[in-house]
């Protein structure tokens, strides 16, 4: 069985990504893509549905297995596992270098004192685990074939098949260092030429200390940081600069419940936030390669701009279910693709004209076709504006005039204005003042509960929404307003899970519940908590913000990583891992906070 969410580590070579866990069992990876099936599905199910697991024998069948300890080499993606077993000590070293041809997964175990001795168990599964692969020996690797796709892998340890899956049990001595590489290939290609473990080791740390270079933050929060943004890039397709939300579909927000999505793809609602974080951390490149996804996944009629894109900028996300997987920890249904690509979400024009605005004035220059959407998309969103939406959060339930997505518009506008004053663009200035003067009133009038002194989440309502937090970063209000103060407070207040962290609205259908079209509940949503740190920064609660953001900083699994909720009763992560939308508002309150302490920028 898969463990908890925050027993596993990250490893990646900047196209997809593997997750391993304390057990020593890689449990889930897609190749040779983020969003291509996995062919090793145990997080969504067992054994059976494919992992690749090297541990101590003990720690296979003893209810009191050897211990583990784990930690990233430095500041790289390379994995370091270590096990005490009454014998001795040994390293489990699991990284994937990056690609020079064909995608591998590289794990070296070495000797570090005495003997210990170790199992292989390999079972592989194309097609996000439904199917057996044909397996047999073929220059001296193990090859594992079912239609388009082939996986081999090299090691000196003999493996001895067992119904369908592959074990070896092997001994490692003080010094020694027993590699297995494991390569996947397009089937009908030939066998792709064989990589050396440990000059590719090599080249990875080397890859990873030169990545580092452009980073001078030396403040209280450099690991966290450091950690933050190495997992940005991990989540980065290099190819195209599209950054996945998460490496993973259908990990719960409530075990056992339906609130399972598809996150290998990447949201117009992270561009402005990811790339304020690139830029203010050095990484121009970074921050170039995801404004250039950006402008090629929107090119075309704004009316078709959409919430998200594939890694390529691919617009069909088409959401069905695999039935044959049970779920992690039972939870169904198992979405593959994403439905909430079609909604309609009014924040969209406003992230887009937030970037490009950020884009001009961090010195990027965005091509000439951003620039002329740019006046083809203002000219549809004053068309559209005042019409009821999903909402940030992807409600699948009624659309309603969401406060937060009003507040995009304004902001859509609002940089239109500035760009054309301080830029010189060229557009209809008069017009989008008006519109953008005329949304300030109606969200003020109709999203403002002047009885409990809180904007809410859409008109008439009474339920709020942690994306409140977000008004006085938008610019849409100081942050000493008094209905800016009123509604930090009010999210702290309602949405509160009672240790300081917040939910992002309430999935509550009754009373002053906003129903969202499903059932079950969710934990804290970490990214929200974070902009709540933010918040109380801004009006003025620098202790308070302090203290909460530390509090988050200890919810960081062992390796530093953060998935997209907590539950704040079973002390556990929630939702799909890691989460690139928490550790882009982790790297910007780390930022401030630093920033308000000492003055530094």
């Amino acid at each position: 069985m898969p463990g908890r969410i925050e027993d596993y580590a990250l490893v990646g070579d900047l196209l997809t990504a593997a997750l391993i866990g304390r057990d020593g069992s890689l449990d889930w990876l897609c190749l040779p893509r983020f969003d291509s099936p996995a062919c090793f599905a145990a997080l969504l199910g067992d054994e059976n549905n494919g992992r690749w697991r090297i541990a101590p024998v003990a720690a296979y069948d003893d209810p009191a297995p050897p211990a583990a300890t784990r930690r990233y080499r430095g500041d790289s993606l390379v994995l370091e596992t270590v096990w005490e077993t009454d014998t001795g000590r040994a390293t489990v070293v699991d990284f994937m270098p990056r690609r020079d041809g064909a995608p591998s997964v590289v794990r070296i175990v070495e000797g570090v004192s005495g003997t210990v001795d170790l199992r292989m168990d390999l079972r592989l599964r194309f097609e996000y685990g439904s199917v057996v692969p044909w397996m047999h020996r073929e220059h001296g690797q193990l090859t594992g074939v079912a239609g388009p796709e082939a996986v081999r892998l090299s090691t000196p340890v003999p493996l001895t098949a067992h119904g369908h899956a592959h074990t070896a049990d092997f001994t490692v001595t003080a010094g020694e260092r027993i590699p297995s590489v494991l390569t996947w290939q397009p089937s009908h290609l030939p066998a792709p030429g064989p990589v050396d473990p440990f000059e590719a080791l090599r080249r990875t740390e080397e890859y990873w200390s030169d990545w580092l270079r452009p980073f001078s933050y030396d403040g209280t929060y450099r690991e966290a940081v450091v950690r933050s943004l190495i997992t940005l890039k991990a989540l980065t397709y290099e190819p195209t600069g599209g950054i996945v939300a998460a490496p993973t579909t259908s990990l719960p927000e409530q075990p056992g419940g339906v609130r399972n999505w598809d996150y290998r793809y990447c949201w117009l609602r992270d561009a402005g936030m990811t790339l304020e974080a690139l830029l203010r951390s050095g990484f121009t490149a970074e921050a170039d390669a995801w404004r250039g996804w950006l402008e090629r996944a929107v090119a075309g009629r704004p009316q078709d701009i959409q919430i998200m894109y594939g890694i390529g900028g691919e617009r069909r996300l088409t959401e069905w279910t695999a039935d044959w997987l049970p779920g992690y920890e039972g939870s169904r249904p198992v979405r593959i693709g994403n439905g909430a690509a079609v909604q309609q979400q009014l924040d969209v024009p406003g992230e887009l004209m937030d970037t490009l605005a950020l884009t001009l004035s961090s010195g990027l220059r965005p091509h000439r076709h951003l620039i002329a959407l740019q006046r083809a998309v203002l000219d549809h969103l004053e068309k559209v504006w005042s019409r009821p939406d999903q909402g940030l959060w992807e409600m699948r339930g009624e659309p309603r005039h969401h406060v937060h997505s009003k507040v995009m518009c304004w902001v859509a506008f609002d940089r239109a204005v500035r760009l054309a004053e301080e830029h010189g663009r060229p557009g209809p200035v008069d017009r989008w003042r008006e519109i953008r003067d005329r949304i300030h009133r109606e969200v003020c009038e109709r999203g403002f509960d002047a009885a409990r002194g809180t904007f809410t989440q859409s008109y008439g309502s009474r339920a709020l929404d942690a994306a409140l937090l977000l008004i006085p970063r938008t610019g849409f209000l100081p942050p000493d307003d008094p209905r800016v103060i009123g509604t930090v407070a009010a999210v702290e207040r309602e949405l509160s899970t009672g240790d300081g962290l917040v939910r992002r609205y309430s999935t509550n259908a009754g009373g002053s519940g906003s129903p969202d079209g499903l059932a079950g509940s969710e934990g804290a949503f970490l990214a929200c908590s974070f902009w709540l740190a933010d918040a109380l920064r801004l009006t003025g609660r620098a202790d308070e913000a302090r203290t909460l953001f530390e509090r988050l900083l200890l919810l960081r699994n062992d390796v530093g990583l953060l998935a997209e909720e907590y539950d704040p009763v079973a002390g556990r992560q929630l939702g799909n891992f890691p989460q690139a939308f928490t550790h882009v508002p982790l790297i910007r309150a780390a930022y401030e906070l630093d920033r308000h302490e000492t003055g530094r920028q």
